[in-house]
């Protein structure tokens, strides 16, 4: 810190004990050491805050070039996105063309949907419910909860055989 060499020290330390006195000297010495270990940690303390306030800033950089990054990749995503819709809605228009007049003029599509302005419907079922009952059957779907004594009922062995 100081640029004193061990010459200039001995020069001290004699003036100090001539000036306060052997018996002083040690308490004197003792509270000069403290003091200098105080502001020596005080010094590293704001070291460490003024580093830690550039690490911060330096974040908060990197964070704001991220965030642009981030808000430039969504909107030129946003931007393909809508431009394969385009081509997408105008490819469907173009392939559909032709068919919606033979579309109308059948009764019942045989893939289960109706096409009506050029989105696809599907067709309500007679009992309203979109998964056929032979299927729920060989799917074993319940379609009504049974109570624990039911099914105990159910599956008891007949005896009567």
């Amino acid at each position: 810190m100081f640029d004193i060499g061990i010459s200039e020290l001995g020069v001290i330390g004699v003036v100090a004990l001539i000036v306060l006195g052997p018996e002083k000297l040690p308490k004197v010495a003792r509270t000069v050491g403290n003091l200098l270990g105080r502001a020596q940690r005080y010094m590293a303390d704001v070291k460490s805050e003024v580093n830690r306030q550039m690490e911060l800033e330096e974040l908060r950089s990197m964070k704001s070039t991220v965030e642009s990054a981030a808000q430039d990749i969504q909107s030129t995503v946003a931007k393909n996105i809508g431009e394969v819709n385009h081509e997408f809605d105008s490819a469907w228009r173009e392939a559909t063309a032709g068919l919606s007049g033979e579309a109308q003029s059948t009764d019942a599509p045989s893939d289960g949907f109706i096409l009506d302005n050029h989105k696809p419907k599907r067709l309500k079922k007679s009992t309203g419910q979109a998964v056929p009952l032979w299927y729920r059957r060989q799917a074993r779907v319940r379609s009504h909860a049974l109570s624990g004594a039911a099914r105990v009922a159910r599956h008891r062995p007949r005896s009567g055989l």
